[in-house]
């Protein structure tokens, strides 16, 4: 392997993802190894990895597989070269609408986070409580 190329524990590593879990965003069309080894080994790139890493933090905000699979084709196709003016602006109001999407999930997982901390607060007072002399 000449260094640009990492095999999938590499990745995993990188990326903070199961093998399992690069394997099934594989199997789903989401990920594509960008080589194979001679023995057969998935082999990555850097580009692979920024990818799987934009899954990775798609995946809380409750993005179908679907949504991911069209972003990431979106936010590519934004990358090339000869767009046309109508057709950036089309790809650039899709990703418009997965921002609002995801600044929408944020503002939930906020509210759930804050419920959250509230139960944890109400527990560390019910902990702290002395206990009854009638229990001692």
């Amino acid at each position: 392997m000449d260094g640009t190329h990492m095999q999938i524990g590499e990745v995993a590593a990188r990326t903070e993802l199961s093998l399992r879990t690069i394997r099934h965003y594989e199997d789903t069309g989401l990920v594509t190894p960008s080589a194979r080894s001679q023995g057969g080994f998935r082999l990555y790139t850097e580009r692979d990895v920024e990818r799987l890493m934009v899954i990775r933090r798609m995946k809380p905000l409750g993005f179908a597989l679907e949504q991911m699979r069209d972003l990431l084709d979106v936010t590519e196709r934004l990358d090339a070269e000869d767009l046309t003016e109508g057709e950036r602006e089309r790809l650039q109001a899709r990703v418009r609408e997965y921002e609002l999407f995801a600044a929408q999930k944020i503002d939930d997982l906020r509210a759930e986070l804050a419920r959250a901390e509230e139960f944890a607060a109400s527990l560390r007072k019910r902990a702290a409580q002395p206990v009854p002399a009638a229990w001692a």
